[in-house]
């Protein structure tokens, strides 16, 4: 009677060795979720300046059509009511983060993740006429 009382009371915990199990499985899930995470987080972030990068280059086109010339920067398309004056302001960027340098036939749109951007402060992400991308958002560094 005692044996199986005691063979009772064996099956209703579990041993050491299998809690341990457990959180050996739970910390290996865990540091390959949150890298991954983590990744994601930037992306996400970052696919808001790359959004704005890209309703620049539409107003940069739209300001070459109209003055046979692209804007000398973003105050250019401001002036002129190409963009509006909190068009590009957003959840991470505003629009001091963005940037826009031209000449006659080139120009460059930059995007700077803010500090606020915890997880993506100061990448950035570049485009020009051309559409040729750079910047650390896309080497990751």
């Amino acid at each position: 009677m005692r044996k199986l009382i005691q063979g009772m009371r064996r099956e209703q915990a579990f041993t050491l060795v299998e809690l341990m199990i457990v959180v050996t499985i739970v910390a290996i899930l865990a540091l390959v979720a949150i890298p991954l995470y983590s990744q994601n987080t930037v992306s996400a972030i970052m696919s808001e300046g790359v959004a704005g990068c890209g309703a620049l280059r539409t107003a940069c086109r739209v300001y070459y059509s109209e003055n046979s010339t692209y804007p000398a920067n973003l105050a250019a398309l401001v002036t002129l009511d190409i963009v509006g004056a909190t068009a590009l302001n957003g959840k991470y960027f505003q629009q001091a983060d963005y940037t826009v340098t031209g000449a006659a036939t080139t120009y460059t749109i930059q995007a700077t993740a803010p500090a606020t951007a915890k997880a993506a402060a100061g990448m950035t992400y570049i485009i020009n006429e051309r559409g040729v991308e750079s910047g650390t958002y896309l080497t990751g560094q």
